[in-house]
């Protein structure tokens, strides 16, 4: 399985957070104790290394939230992060961190990753809005790097 379907988890997991305020690690082990229900497939299951993976990301995007947002909101200006979609808001904190924070990521891929997750669960517009506010976060950190 790719690294998708752990993406996809940790975006379910920071949403629940930021919708109803759930105990991240308890929204966690309940979406691993039901994924077998999807579809009732094992293929669906998380791997041990993908579940580390997912929780690497749910937590290092609620423990920087703050930054994060404050770098989402910087690049939409017209939308501040509360009025954004819950989809859109939450899918960029999680790629934002990855982009941001994590040591080794690549950003093109995480970037890639949001947008297809942003096609299933979000609105006609949201892949593209993604996109962009997460391509010029890159380009912020890309600057950054090379400005050193």
């Amino acid at each position: 399985m790719s690294r998708r379907k752990a993406r996809e988890y940790a975006f379910k997991v920071v949403f629940q957070v930021d919708q109803v305020k759930a105990d991240p690690r308890k929204a966690f082990d309940y979406l691993l104790e039901t994924q077998l229900t999807d579809n009732n497939l094992p293929e669906n299951k998380l791997t041990e290394k993908e579940c580390s993976f997912s929780w690497q990301l749910i937590e290092g995007t609620l423990q920087n939230l703050a930054a994060i947002d404050e770098k989402i909101a910087h690049y939409s200006r017209d939308w501040s992060v509360e009025r954004m979609s819950s989809v859109d808001r939450n899918l960029m904190r999680v790629a934002g961190f990855e982009i941001m924070y994590l040591p080794g990521a690549e950003p093109v891929i995480a970037i890639d990753e949001a947008v297809e997750i942003a096609k299933k669960y979000g609105e006609e517009n949201s892949s593209a809005f993604v996109n962009a506010i997460l391509d010029r976060i890159q380009g912020d950190k890309d600057e950054s790097v090379s400005g050193d």
